[in-house]
């Protein structure tokens, strides 16, 4: 213990940027409290990457089944029900299983509403904890449209515990959640129409590859509304009316996916003077906000990352290492790979594609990779691979569509990471014949 507080290091918020650092840390001989007032594991775990993936396979598998029925007979259909209910048998689970992961480590679990009294105090529901430093690690939620009727309109955690599939669902914003929930929906029977603010999917990818995913998803019938603006949901929620500036939109569910802002209010953030904005919490290089002793780390904390689950995991354990003083040097971020998981999907890591073309300082290498061996023995359609090499010819960004870009882009992340060089690739033998081996025979 540190100066009498009741523990080294409090943390608000359960989720990564808590409990990846947060265990460690008190495997160290560190007294560390977590407080949180839902969930324990956030958003991850209890309604995002967890949940979705294991909604998706069941599309994965039918798929396949699509490109490969001369060979494989008959049509797969998707049991919504059936998924849903293995969904909940595979994660509701899980905020236990951390929780007494978090407890076995000694590390006190306070279920309450935490806000900071100052940089040394915390009130969870009343009553006083103090500590050392204070870690927030509040994250994000859904973004809710602000016009008439709003509160009809749903968010991905109602998408996520849907027990009926509804016949028609109308999905608003076409970034990472709008693109992979039109995608499952799709796949499991239901018309689904993509209300887009803009022109452009999934703006953080490459376009061509996006157009990809695009007119696939419009070959399976999604349909998509570009420029579209939202101005009033009315009906009843299972049955209502969308109206647009493209006219009205007749749904069955109304998905709001048109992004995710942080969790900065009453926390007391103001009270206590750190510094936020519509971004999060500003932090500098040390994850330190603009209050001594208090820190930021996962989707809250704005460090100019990527918001996603490896880039809370790394923050969370770079304050172990300073907290423990292991380091005293600033937050260095490895190259943090990002996908979107559709079908096929979409992959990259390191120096994007747009980036590459505008410079003359990268070399980049485009390959279709539909007629590559491995990818007709499941009849890819959709397989192209984006390669950038800096002057020495270190493999320095990938990006990939097809339907297992994320399985790629894994595979060859060491390269990117670690920045080798021709001769030190040679030196990594992969297992074969496998996906990453053929992936690694083109660095």
């Amino acid at each position: 213990m540190t100066n009498n507080f009741d523990y080294d290091v409090l943390y608000i918020g359960a989720g990564h940027g808590t409990f990846d650092g947060a265990m460690p840390l008190a495997a160290k001989g560190y007294k560390v409290a977590v407080v949180e007032a839902d969930k324990i594991g956030g958003t991850c775990p209890n309604w995002g990457c967890n949940g979705k993936i294991a909604l998706d396979l069941p599309v994965q598998l039918k798929e396949t089944q699509q490109r490969l029925k001369n060979i494989i007979k008959g049509d797969l259909s998707i049991d919504w029900t059936q998924n849903m209910l293995n969904k909940h048998k595979v994660i509701d689970g899980l905020p236990g299983a951390i929780e007494g992961g978090l407890k076995a480590f000694g590390i006190d679990v306070l279920h309450g509403y935490g806000k900071l009294v100052d940089n040394h105090t915390v009130d969870v529901d009343g009553k006083n904890y103090s500590a050392d430093k204070i870690v927030l690690a509040t994250g994000l939620r859904p973004n809710r449209l602000d016009v008439p009727g709003k509160e009809m309109a749903s968010d991905s955690k109602e998408f996520l515990n849907l027990e009926e599939l509804p016949v028609h669902i109308a999905i608003i914003g076409s970034g990472y959640i709008a693109m992979e929930f039109a995608t499952i929906a799709n796949a499991a029977g239901s018309q689904v129409t993509v209300l887009m603010h803009g022109d452009r999917a999934l703006r953080q990818f490459d376009k061509e590859y996006v157009d990809d995913v695009v007119n696939d998803l419009k070959e399976k019938g999604v349909k998509f509304v570009e420029n579209t603006e939202v101005k009033e949901f009315h009906g009843e929620k299972c049955k209502m009316t969308i109206e647009t500036n493209n006219g009205p939109i007749f749904t069955d569910f109304a998905l709001d996916a048109t992004g995710r802002i942080p969790n900065v209010e009453n926390i007391g953030l103001d009270e206590v003077g750190v510094k936020y904005d519509e971004r999060g919490i500003i932090v500098d290089d040390h994850l330190q906000t603009s209050v001594e002793g208090i820190y930021a780390s996962g989707d809250v904390a704005v460090t100019g990352q990527p918001k996603l689950t490896p880039t809370a995991i790394f923050e969370s354990q770079y304050l172990t290492s300073l907290f423990s003083g292991e380091t005293t040097d600033p937050i260095e971020f490895p190259s943090i790979p990002t996908a979107v998981f559709t079908s096929p999907r979409i992959a990259q890591v390191g120096v994007s594609v747009e980036e590459a073309k505008k410079s003359d300082e990268y070399t980049v290498e485009e390959h279709d990779m539909t007629a590559d061996w491995y990818r007709a023995i499941t009849n890819e359609h959709i397989a192209k691979r984006t390669l950038v090499f800096d002057k020495q010819h270190h493999l320095v960004g990938a990006t990939e569509v097809s339907p297992e870009a994320d399985s790629v882009i894994d595979s060859i992340l060491p390269a990117v990471a670690l920045q080798l060089d021709k001769s030190q690739i040679n030196k990594i033998v992969h297992l074969f014949p496998t996906i990453g081996s053929d992936a690694w025979q083109q660095l």
